[in-house]
């Protein structure tokens, strides 16, 4: 059966969120949460987080926390928020702050029956 939980606005670029994504994408929970807490990066605490939460939403449906596995990560990109920089005479530059969303789905392997 499959879990899941959703980080949404994280104040991060998705592309340096997908980076951290990608390095931990299939493999077991609490190897990936180990794994990210020596990341130096820091998309890597909303990630932990996000993990953290799904499986926590598995222990509430009364699974086997052991054998979860993350069977997907899927990062987007959210709002972005347009700011202006002054440049020289009375010039602006405009850049964008980017936001992410994260989809966390971890598996435990077993099929549900019926359903969806």
């Amino acid at each position: 059966m499959q879990y899941q939980a959703i980080a949404k606005y994280v104040r991060m670029g998705p592309r340096k969120v997908r980076l951290v994504a990608d390095s931990v994408r299939g493999k077991k929970a609490a190897d990936a949460v180990a794994l990210l807490a020596a990341t130096p990066q820091h998309a890597a605490k909303p990630m932990i987080a996000a993990i953290l939460s799904a499986v926590s939403n598995a222990k509430q449906k009364q699974a086997v926390v052991e054998d979860l596995r993350i069977a997907s990560i899927d990062v987007m990109g959210g709002p972005v928020l347009k700011r202006w920089h002054a440049a020289s005479k009375g010039m602006a530059h405009p850049y964008k702050k980017r936001m992410s969303h994260l989809k966390v789905v971890v598996s435990d392997g077993v099929e549900s029956k019926g359903g969806k």
